[in-house]
């Protein structure tokens, strides 16, 4: 794996995470007595505010995770221009 694959896969799951956190902050937001999500639309199922929270932070968590290993391809990738440089 080289490390340009390994910061865009990381970018990837950034963008995944972005669009989860997107989607549970709507849900959220259109929240109240009787609101249903899109998918839960289908089934009448009331929002459960519990489980958006943690899908919230299993996103923050995912995000954090991505951006730490884009950092670090980032941080090799300097490296390996300082040594190419000497």
């Amino acid at each position: 794996m080289t490390i340009s694959s390994m910061m865009n896969m990381a970018l990837s799951g950034m963008r995944t995470e972005q669009n989860r956190l997107a989607t549970v902050a709507g849900n959220i937001a259109n929240s109240g007595p009787g609101a249903t999500t899109d998918a839960a639309a289908e089934t009448d199922a009331e929002i459960s505010l519990a489980n958006e929270l943690l899908t919230l932070k299993q996103a923050e968590t995912g995000f954090g995770a991505n951006a730490l290993v884009f950092e670090t391809g980032a941080d090799l990738w300097d490296v390996l221009m300082s040594i190419k440089r000497d």
